[in-house]
C-alpha cells in the first residue's frame, strides 16, 4: 500500500476533528463506516455533537453533500426518498429526489419514524438506491447513513426491527466530553462555532480511493479464521437468544480493515478485533431476559459479559509470526 490512502485517511481524521474535539476514537470509529461503505447508529443523548460530527465529516470532502431527516411519527417514506410530480406544460412526471439523495445523511431520531418510513430508509442503506413509482434511482457515492436514537426517552417510539439494525455495521456514542475537553469546547466557540471555518480536506475520488485501498489491507488467515470464531460463538455462548449472523462476520471483517487503515497500517492486529468486538457485534445479540436480570443491566454492562465469554469460547490465535509474516509479504508482493 502507498502512502497516499494512509495520507488522505490521516487528514480526513485532523480535519473532522478540528471541530469535534476530544474523540479520536469515536471519530475514527465512525470514519470507519465510511471507509467500509457501511453506516452508523448513535445510541446518545441530545448535545452530544451528533449533527456536527456528520456536518464535519460533509465538509471534510470537496464537494460532499449533507442532508438531515428528523424523524417524526408523520413522516412518510417520499419525505426520504423523493417524489414524482406532475408538470402540466410536459404533461409528464418529473422526479424530484429527496434528502436521501446526499453523501451524508443524518436520521435523526430514527425509531420515531413509522414503520413503512424506516423500510424506505433501509433499501437506500441495503441497495444504495431508491424505488419511487417502479423505477429504481441509484444514490450517489460516497453514502453514509448516521442515524441517532435517544436512550432515554423511549415514548411514541417504534423500535427498529432486527433486518435494519443488521445493516448498521457499528453502533456506538460520542457521550458528554471530559471537563478539560468541555472546556476546549468553549473557548473554540467563543468567537463563531469552528465549523463555519471548516473547508475540505480530501476530494470524493480520494475518499472512493481510500474505500477501494481499504479492501487491500491484510488480513492474515489466522485472524480471519478467529474473527469468525468469535460471530459463531455468539451463537451458542449463555446469555444470548439470537447471535449475530453471517452478516456480522463480513461487518468485521470490513471494519477491522477500515481501521487499520485509519490507524496507518496495511494490515489488521487483533488488538483491532478486541476493540471493535462491540460496536460491531453487540447490537446484532438478542440477550435473554433472565441474562440481562442477572446482569442487572440492559446494555453494556450485559453485552460485556457475553464478549468475555466469547473470548473465552474463541481465545485469539497464538501464530508461528514468521510463517505469519511470510504471508504477509507474499500478500503484499
Amino acid at each position: 500500500m502507498s502512502d497516499r490512502p494512509q495520507g488522505v485517511a490521516e487528514r480526513l481524521v485532523r480535519n473532522v476533528e478540528q471541530v469535534v474535539l476530544g474523540k479520536d476514537d469515536e471519530v475514527r470509529l465512525i470514519l470507519a463506516a465510511l471507509v467500509a461503505d457501511s453506516h452508523v447508529l448513535l445510541e446518545d443523548v441530545p448535545g452530544t455533537a451528533k449533527t456536527i460530527l456528520a456536518r464535519s465529516i460533509a465538509g471534510s470532502i470537496s464537494g460532499g453533500t449533507f442532508s438531515r431527516i428528523q424523524c417524526t411519527p408523520d413522516l412518510q417514506p417520499t419525505d426520504v426518498t423523493g417524489l414524482s410530480v406532475f408538470d402540466p406544460r410536459s404533461r409528464e412526471f418529473e422526479f424530484r429526489p429527496g434528502p436521501v439523495f446526499t453523501n451524508i445523511l443524518l436520521v435523526d431520531e430514527i425509531n420515531r419514524s413509522m414503520p413503512k418510513t424506516q423500510s424506505a430508509l433501509l433499501e437506500a442503506m441495503a441497495e444504495r438506491q431508491v424505488t419511487v413509482d417502479g423505477v429504481t434511482h441509484e444514490l450517489p457515492p460516497p453514502f453514509l447513513v448516521i442515524a441517532t436514537e435517544n436512550p432515554i426517552e423511549q415514548e411514541g417510539t417504534f423500535p427498529l426491527p432486527e433486518a435494519q439494525l443488521d445493516r448498521f455495521s457499528i453502533r456506538t456514542a460520542l457521550g458528554h466530553p471530559t471537563l478539560e475537553q468541555e472546556v476546549e469546547v468553549v473557548e473554540a466557540q467563543r468567537h463563531g462555532h469552528p465549523i463555519s471555518r471548516l473547508t475540505p480536506a480530501v476530494t470524493s475520488d480520494e475518499l472512493l480511493g481510500l474505500q477501494r485501498a481499504a479492501e487491500d489491507v491484510y488480513v492474515d488467515t489466522l485472524l480471519l479464521e478467529w474473527m469468525v470464531q468469535l460471530v459463531r460463538a455468539t451463537r451458542n455462548v449463555e446469555g444470548v437468544l439470537a447471535g449475530a449472523s453471517v452478516r456480522g462476520s463480513l461487518a468485521l471483517e470490513r471494519i477491522a480493515r477500515a481501521w487499520a487503515i485509519l490507524h496507518g497500517r496495511d494490515y489488521v492486529v487483533p488488538g483491532d478485533v478486541e476493540h471493535l468486538f462491540l460496536p460491531v457485534l453487540g447490537h446484532r445479540l438478542v440477550l435473554t431476559i433472565s441474562f440481562l436480570a442477572e446482569t442487572r443491566g440492559s446494555g453494556s454492562g450485559a453485552l460485556e459479559t457475553v464478549r468475555d465469554r466469547c473470548f473465552a469460547a474463541a481465545p485469539p490465535p497464538a501464530p508461528e509470526w514468521d510463517d505469519a509474516a511470510e504471508r504477509w509479504r507474499a500478500a503484499a508482493s
